[in-house]
């Protein structure tokens, strides 16, 4: 059975009003028109302030945190290597939707190139995974850091880290590399307008005016082998560290034990519930309000980057330390 385009579903919400090109029939769009947050439209640009807000946090608290590992070699280890993956990601992703969105809420600038909605949802999903797949890597240094602490400098030495960031790398970039193709080859019809402020990946599909179900199917394949898996693995990671950590005699161990892992679990809650939530009410929340569903989809792609930093900046001491010293020493 065809599945109604999206757009067409709420089409009644739509303000921007098609010309006849766009309701003419056509296989491959030169444009794509982005509507922003439908139904929001004369909020526009008070909601830019909250979100150029988060992303000035986001693009300075993340390269503060690349210049600080740098500089200072004794966060030369695998936790902070693996904090700088994950700091270039925040700033990919975050990068990769808010200039277009800002030209959306300030000018009023809603076409797209069909490449470069592509390009957009491409980099979107590819980096999303990536974040996914480090924050799975950050789970497995803390387990071994705490379960086998006599063996982390040789489990983890410098070449498994590059090995493990490599796949990451490569895990995230190949699996949604199918994406573009597939979006490229089905026909599009009736409209080219995207109820949305990035180039989403179903919300595009369903614009195509052909069966879409290899799409819908390989889109919840890879979230399952993306986030699932990397959920799995974590939880099953923190069942150990747990019990590694009540297994301690003396309190004060298990709590400072435990303060290892604060930061860790704090981003991790912090990416996957907006990830979980914006899923959810995408697929089975029919009655939500279609400028909620965006403005979810915005959260978890805005929201991490911008947390992320703070979190392991106030959490972890010795970053802490060296950016307490980095003003106290200009301050002199």
């Amino acid at each position: 059975m065809q599945e109604t385009p999206f757009c067409l579903t709420f089409g009644h919400i739509l303000p921007y009003s098609m010309s006849d090109s766009n309701t003419t029939d056509f296989t491959n769009p030169s444009t794509f028109i982005l509507l922003g947050i439908p139904g929001l439209e004369k909020a526009h640009v008070w909601i830019s302030i909250p979100f150029c807000a988060m992303y000035a946090i986001a693009v300075l608290g993340n390269f503060t945190i690349l210049f600080i590992v740098m500089i200072e070699k004794s966060l030369h280890g695998p936790m902070y290597y693996f904090l700088c993956m994950l700091a270039v990601t925040d700033l990919v992703l975050s990068t990769s939707i808010l200039p277009k969105m800002l030209s959306i809420f300030w000018f009023n600038s809603r076409e797209i190139n069909f490449s470069a909605c592509l390009t957009q949802m491409y980099f979107i999903h590819c980096f999303s995974g990536m974040e996914s797949g480090i924050f799975l890597a950050m789970a497995l240094d803390r387990y071994v850091a705490i379960c086998d602490p006599l063996r982390h400098s040789t489990i983890l030495t410098n070449s498994v880290v590059c090995k493990i960031g490599l796949a990451v790398v490569l895990r995230g970039s190949i699996l949604v590399l199918p994406f573009p193709f597939l979006v490229r080859r089905w026909p599009y019809c009736r409209t080219n307008i995207i109820p949305h402020s990035f180039c989403e990946h179903m919300a595009v599909v369903k614009l195509a005016c052909s069966d879409i179900r290899v799409s819908s199917y390989y889109s919840l394949s890879v979230a399952f082998c993306l986030i699932s898996l990397d959920v799995f693995f974590i939880t099953v990671s923190y069942i150990q560290i747990l019990r590694a950590i009540f297994s301690l005699r003396r309190r004060d161990a298990r709590l400072k034990t435990f303060g290892t892992c604060g930061s860790h679990l704090c981003v991790i809650l912090a990416f996957y519930i907006p990830i979980l939530f914006s899923f959810l009410t995408h697929r089975f929340g029919q009655n939500v309000a279609l400028h909620f569903h965006v403005l979810m989809a915005n959260a978890y792609l805005l929201v991490p980057p911008m947390i992320n930093p703070i979190i392991y900046g106030v959490r972890t001491k010795q970053i802490r330390d060296k950016l307490l010293r980095l003003f106290t020493d200009k301050g002199t």
